[in-house]
């Protein structure tokens, strides 16, 4: 079997998204290279001087690949918005080296076309609410960066908007928590979901007194028509004190899928401590998500 090379991401009720404020919105894990990405997509971007609205989309390295701090991933790529009706795509093509820094992680900032453009009937790139980006890898290596003196060995790699609803999370004894953590499930838009928390980090980050929350969507039993399939959700994850309703919260967008263990939040939502001295009351804390469906999306 030929390995995968490439990826695409077909956004379904795609205007209720263009309606949204300015904001990255990620697509679901996808592996090339036995690595895990994801793409992010703003609407709203502008170029410095220029006050019009552009499309941007940017490749990103998942913390999750388990990339060595030592490795750079050299890669050169190719981003795509389909122009669904003529065939006349939207294609910048890149080279960038990827590593487990969070400022490598990304391949930088890509003013793609005009948002006036893409929403032009005569384009072709939004076809019934409709919309679809793709990533092609043209290039892979990863390299390895010699002890001390930054020369780079360099070896092949082998090979529909609803309304908004909520949900809280009860916690009773916030103190005796370890690992992972596992809400109920809940149904929001026609869908179940569950959300898990680390209280003590997930390691990603190498801090374990950073707590980590997550929203997941729940597998359906038996239905396995789900799996290239998925919800694009625009989500808050708060938590607050049962008295006040004090809360730190925070948002973002990001397509889902029912798949076993994948979710999408905040590795570093907030410091362990700070939880204890601002949340807690009697041990207590509230969790709460805070989701609104903004259409479906497609990968492949």
């Amino acid at each position: 079997m030929e390995e995968k090379s490439s990826f695409i991401w077909q956004i379904d009720g795609f205007s209720s998204l263009l309606d949204k404020q300015e904001g990255w919105t990620n697509s679901g894990y996808f592996k090339i290279k036995d690595l895990n990405w994801y793409l992010q997509l703003n609407l709203k971007d502008r170029k410095s001087g220029d006050e019009r609205e552009y499309v941007s989309l940017i490749l990103v390295l998942s913390k999750t690949s388990g990339l060595e701090p030592d490795t750079i991933v050299e890669a050169s790529f190719k981003l795509l918005i389909y122009d669904q009706a003529y065939g006349r795509h939207s294609e910048h093509e890149f080279s960038h080296r990827f590593q487990t820094t969070e400022s490598s992680r990304s391949s930088g900032i890509s003013c793609m076309i005009l948002v006036y453009t893409l929403k032009e009937p005569s384009s072709g790139f939004i076809v019934g609410d409709s919309c679809v980006f793709g990533v092609e890898l043209i290039k892979f290596t990863t390299a390895k960066v010699k002890d001390g003196s930054g020369t780079l060995h360099v070896q092949k790699r082998i090979g529909f908007c609803s309304a908004r609803e909520a949900y809280t999370w009860i916690i009773n004894d916030f103190l005796s928590l370890k690992g992972r953590c596992y809400s109920p499930e809940f149904e929001i838009g026609g869908h179940k979901w569950y959300l898990t928390m680390y209280p003590s980090g997930t390691g990603i980050d190498g801090d374990k007194e950073i707590l980590s929350l997550y929203l997941h969507m729940a597998k359906p039993n038996g239905d396995a028509s789900l799996q290239n399939s998925g919800v694009l959700v625009e989500v808050s994850l708060s938590i607050k004190d049962k008295v006040t309703s004090n809360r730190k919260t925070m948002t973002g967008r990001c397509q889902l899928q029912a798949t076993e263990g994948e979710g999408w939040g905040w590795s570093n939502f907030m410091a362990t401590k700070s939880v204890k001295d601002w949340y807690l009351v009697k041990g207590s804390c509230l969790i709460e998500a805070d989701v609104a469906i903004l259409g479906s999306s497609k990968m492949n």
